[in-house]
């Protein structure tokens, strides 16, 4: 396990056991492309602050959130993954998978948004235990941050630490059951470990949730023989 999981600052996560494997490219750029946080978060510029900076240049919070009242976003939520379903080709598909990402990056918290954005910064420059770091303070400031989580698991994944990865993973599935970006994540580690009936199990659910999903379907169709004994 690497040091950067037993940050102080990181939310308490059972061990799993050090699952470790080399990934092929493919994999690694999958689960990039799977569980990044999105593209919406703000940016910053100049130089990635190295841990131990003081946290003075991080804005203050406001007193109202910035966020819509949880109803409100769970309803918004619903109605997206109901369009999602019948979406009815990949483009519309990705649109509606943005608007749902734009959702899970939601804070509430300028501190918090300011920090994911330099987490963003710091795994872009492959400084991945120093994005570990922001984003355990991220998920201090804002505990069920999904976009957070599922960063978080992508940077263990790339690490190798299928332990850290799949605790994150069954957090955010905890908060919300049709995440299909860390169903399929999952997916891709279970296949990695050599657990193809798991890895099934987890893909044909991403796929359930988003038909267009690109990768869920080949897997689909690849552990199906081995599994099932038979093509779909």
């Amino acid at each position: 396990m690497r040091s950067s999981s037993a940050s102080p600052h990181c939310p308490c996560r059972p061990v799993l056991g050090p699952f470790r494997r080399r990934l092929g490219r493919a994999g690694l750029a999958a689960a990039l492309v799977l569980l990044a946080a999105p593209a919406t978060l703000a940016q910053t510029t100049g130089p990635v602050p190295r841990p131990g900076v003081p946290e003075a240049t991080a804005p203050r919070d406001g007193a109202a959130p910035r966020v819509r009242p949880q109803r409100d976003r769970r309803g918004q939520l619903d109605a997206l993954f109901e369009a999602l379903k019948i979406a009815p080709d990949d483009e519309s598909a990705k649109a509606v998978g943005n608007r749902i990402d734009a959702i899970f990056a939601q804070s509430g918290s300028a501190s918090a948004d300011l920090l994911m954005a330099r987490a963003e910064l710091a795994a872009g420059a492959k400084e991945y235990d120093l994005a570990v770091e922001l984003l355990n303070s991220v998920l201090t400031i804002a505990p069920d941050h999904l976009g957070a989580l599922a960063r978080r698991a992508t940077i263990f994944y790339v690490q190798d630490d299928y332990a850290d990865a799949l605790s994150d993973i069954s957090e955010v599935l905890a908060r919300e059951p049709r995440h299909y970006t860390a169903l399929f994540g999952l997916a891709l580690i279970m296949r990695e470990l050599g657990d193809d009936k798991a890895a099934l199990a987890a893909a044909r659910r991403a796929l359930a949730i988003n038909p267009h999903l690109e990768g869920a379907k080949d897997m689909v169709k690849e552990l199906a023989v081995t599994v099932d004994g038979r093509d779909i």
